[in-house]
């Protein structure tokens, strides 16, 4: 609770309101000399003569009492009328504030708000009001308190006596030190007459007490949260439409129970339309802020409580403060600072062709929080702990990576619950902290931009964590439910609702621009297609405004339209307008099926070939972003370990036994399993995405569940299967680069530049579920290689030849003529032994006989033949 000593120029005492606790203005110094109180007076008169230039009061005899203190005094003070109006400043230093109040007789009130540092000036000017008679006096009735005007019913009041100016106005000036600020003064004009001293009272055209900030500013409406001027000034804005009340609680220790000071915002002065704001000259010795919100269209949401303290939605430097009222996790505060500066000279955005992507996707904290990282313990488990493991990405042939969302999240639920939009979880810094956070991940981006990779974010905004991030603050506006009824939707946002939309396009610009962060993939994207009432729409205007905004236009865009529930129409195709990418589940599902034997020809084709079902829209086969497995459901180890029946959805296959085993002949089909995997990840158009741990063989015991995924082996890389999987990773990635004609397109494959075989060089059987093989060859548009540089032709091979077979059995397949003055030569067989399962070099196919090629695949098993040059 502030204590804030009171002392003006016409007396010098202490009032209390008579307001709440965390309103109340309590005070350490009490004024009880009535010759101390003259002497001040003294010695402040030639001030304000310099001040006000001529202006002196008149003073008659002033009632002072305190219901707290029971402080009275008098004072007989002789003063001039004024006939200069209140000077607009004579300093550098002074700032005026001007406040214009009508009264509910029509009259005008002037108030005038000075501060030079040392002292706040108060104004007070009564134009256009005519007196019953001569004989009567004008008087102000005053107090200060912190709660806003329309609830403050003060019991005992200051009066202090205007001077009418030749002019016909009335005027008056109060001074208050500088550190007893911030408060409101609220007041009321009072008429005496000499034989009755009750008068009339005269009040605003709202019939309330007029009610004006000292010590700190009405504040602008934007931009929303926290902004600095370059006075020093510091401007709060905070949106809540329906709210009847707002309190700014401002804490010099953001672990105390209890903020340092609470400050009601005035509806009628710190609010513009839907937007509560104020402004401070300077943050005092406050650290940290937070907003309470009152009224009863919150309560009825029955997720409200008027005694949360709550985040501001835009902070952008977050403290972690006490566990918050519930008990159910830790209180976020914004801290009163500015945003840390950061050299970001020298960093230069790879800018890559969507197509050219190769995305490793992880959790900060899981990729080097284990001991066996090797990392000092600050820097385990942050930013600065992948920028020390880089070389690893490099190793792998990834150009950028995918992080899983790193947002301030509630712990118990995992990082998919966020609590907040504009800045990284503090765990994710050296030291916990929110300056070292933001700096390590601002060093990070740059790092891994020097080294050619991009930074790519998974970001939430269809639903947050529970009660007490947005819900407390306007339920109705944020979220697609109001009533507790609708518990899942007590958490949904309302993304195409105006201020939803604005904030994320505000949070989306804000990492681009400060974090220099490359694209973003939306998870449970499907959601934000739906309307205020729930509804799918055609053209949601917030996924139209992310493609159409001008900032985010050299950005990549992904949605996740992953549909576990199958909620979604099937009809309802995500909008894309030519610069969405998508998170392709149908690539997962049809190569999972291909290779535990149920799935289609067909199918598998469509894959390989860029998945023209979903992106021949006008988008083509580089939008679509593949993946075997993610972070919810099984490893790509477990894919071909487990399958029992409540792993069904998983379309996984044990390869003969469940879990664990010792027998050689299945650990040897789950081993060219997942070479398949990998082989046919790499092979396909489109975008592959890696997940963490898959290089090793990460497993999670066969819990699809994301909280048994574990923390990163990387005594693990040291395994023959790691060392083996590792270097077929970066084989493939070398691959893709090397024939980017074929394997990094941007366009589907013309009609002449694909052909499609069955085992015997007959047409596939694409729709017999018996049939197990497909082989394709791929030969390079001449178009494409008249545009290669001399550098690029001289590294030019010939057609490619690549077969797969999900098959129990063996199989001779027959290989189609080479190119003139061409050979054969086999790149990777998955069925083959570590290390000849794969070649750089390649190995020559043998002709049996002139220009017939054979070769036999071993049972599910995939292979990879390029022509040479003789």
């Amino acid at each position: 609770m502030a204590t804030l000593p009171l002392s003006i120029t016409v007396q010098a005492c202490f009032w209390a309101c008579g307001t709440s606790e965390s309103s109340n203005l309590t005070s350490t110094t009490h004024y009880r000399d009535r010759c101390k109180t003259m002497q001040s007076l003294v010695k402040l008169e030639a001030e304000r003569k310099l001040i006000f230039g001529e202006f002196v009061q008149n003073f008659t005899q002033i009632s002072l009492w305190g219901c707290h203190s029971k402080v009275h005094a008098t004072s007989r003070v002789s003063i001039e009328p004024m006939e200069q109006k209140f000077p607009t400043g004579t300093g550098e230093t002074d700032k005026v504030s001007t406040y214009l109040f009508r009264t509910e007789n029509g009259d005008l009130v002037n108030v005038f708000v000075r501060n030079n540092i040392v002292k706040y000036s108060v104004f007070i000017e009564v134009s256009s009001l005519q007196l019953s008679s001569s004989g009567d006096k004008l008087v102000l009735s005053w107090d200060m308190y912190r709660s806003d005007s329309s609830s403050f019913m003060p019991l005992d009041f200051i009066e202090t006596p205007f001077v009418q100016t030749s002019s016909g106005s009335f005027t008056l000036v109060l001074e208050f030190e500088a550190n007893q600020t911030p408060f409101y003064l609220s007041f009321i004009v009072k008429s005496l007459a000499e034989a009755n001293l009750s008068g009339f009272e005269i009040r605003s055209h709202r019939k309330t007490n007029f009610c004006v900030p000292i010590g700190f500013g009405r504040g602008y409406p934007t931009p929303l949260g926290l902004s600095f001027s370059s006075d020093g000034s510091i401007n709060f804005a905070i949106f809540s439409r329906n709210a009847e009340g707002v309190v700014l609680c401002l804490y010099d220790d953001p672990t105390a129970q209890k903020p340092t000071l609470e400050l009601d915002l005035d509806p009628y002065v710190n609010r513009s339309g839907d937007i509560w704001h104020a402004s401070f000259e300077s943050a005092w010795n406050f650290v940290s802020y937070g907003y309470r919100f009152k009224g009863t269209l919150l309560r009825n949401t029955n997720s409200f409580d008027e005694g949360h303290i709550l985040l501001d939605p835009y902070a952008k430097v977050i403290d972690e403060s006490i566990p918050n009222n519930k008990g159910t996790g830790l209180k976020y505060l914004g801290r009163l600072c500015e945003e840390p500066a950061f050299d970001w000279d020298g960093d230069v955005q790879p800018h890559l062709s969507i197509e050219k992507l190769v995305v490793y996707r992880l959790n900060v904290t899981r990729f080097t929080e284990h001991k066996s990282s090797k990392l000092p313990t600050n820097v385990a488990g942050t930013f600065s702990g992948l920028t020390e493991k880089l070389e690893h990405f490099k190793d792998l042939g990834v150009n950028a990576i995918l992080l899983e969302p790193i947002f301030p999240f509630n712990e118990e639920k995992g990082p998919y619950f966020p609590c907040h939009f504009f800045s990284p979880m503090n765990c994710f810094g050296p030291s916990g902290g929110p300056i070292s956070t933001i700096n390590s991940m601002k060093e990070m981006v740059k790092e891994f931009h020097a080294n050619g990779i991009e930074v790519l974010l998974e970001v939430v905004f269809t639903h947050t964590a529970g009660d007490e991030v947005l819900q407390g603050i306007d339920m109705s506006s944020y979220y697609h439910a109001s009533t507790v009824e609708d518990l899942e939707a007590r958490n949904s946002l309302n993304c195409n609702y105006p201020i939803v939309q604005q904030m994320v396009l505000d949070s989306l610009r804000y990492w681009v621009t400060e974090f220099h962060v490359d694209g973003f993939s939306f998870i449970n994207a499907s959601s934000l297609l739906q309307g205020v009432n729930g509804e799918y729409l055609s053209r949601p205007p917030l996924v139209e405004a992310i493609a159409f905004d001008p900032l985010l236009s050299n950005t990549k865009m992904i949605a996740d339209y992953w549909d576990p529930d199958e909620m979604v129409p099937k009809e309802t195709r995500f909008p894309h307008w030519k610069r969405w990418a998508q998170v392709n589940t149908k690539f997962c599902n049809d190569v999972r099926n291909f290779l535990r034997g149920e799935g289609l020809l067909s199918d598998l084709a469509t894959r390989l070939c860029g998945n023209g079902d979903i992106f021949a829209d006008g988008r083509g086969p580089a939008f679509s972003f593949n993946f075997i497995s993610r972070n919810s459901g099984l490893p790509l180890v477990d894919l071909v370990s487990f399958s029992g029946s409540e792993l069904a959805s998983q379309l996984s296959w044990n390869c003969g036994a469940e879990g664990p085993t010792s027998k050689t002949a299945v650990l040897e089909r789950r081993l060219k399993q997942i070479r398949n995997y990998l082989f046919i990840l790499y092979l396909s158009l489109g975008v592959p995405v890696l997940n963490m741990g898959d290089e090793y063989g990460q497993s999670s015991g066969g819990s699809p569940a994301y909280s048994d995924r574990k923390s990163f082996d990387w005594n693990a890389l040291g395994t023959g299967f790691a060392t083996q999987t590792t270097q077929f990773i970066a084989f493939l990635s070398s691959l893709r680069r090397r024939r980017s004609d074929l394997l990094q397109k941007k366009h589907f494959f013309k009609e002449e530049n694909i052909d499609w075989y069955g085992s015997d060089q007959s047409s596939p059987r694409w729709e017999d579920p018996l049939c197990k093989f497909l082989a394709m060859r791929l030969k390079a548009d001449e178009d494409e290689v008249e545009n290669q540089s001399s550098n690029e032709l001289a590294d030019l091979r010939g057609d490619l030849f690549v077969v797969f077979s999900a098959a129990n059995h063996s199989e001779t397949v027959i290989l189609p003529p080479p190119p003139e003055g061409m050979t054969w030569s086999r790149l990777v067989d998955t069925a083959l032994p570590f290390p000849g399962f794969f070649s750089i070099d390649g190995e020559p196919v043998i002709e049996q006989m002139e220009g017939l090629f054979s070769y036999e695949m071993k049972s599910h098993s995939c292979a990879l033949f390029e022509a040479r040059s003789l």
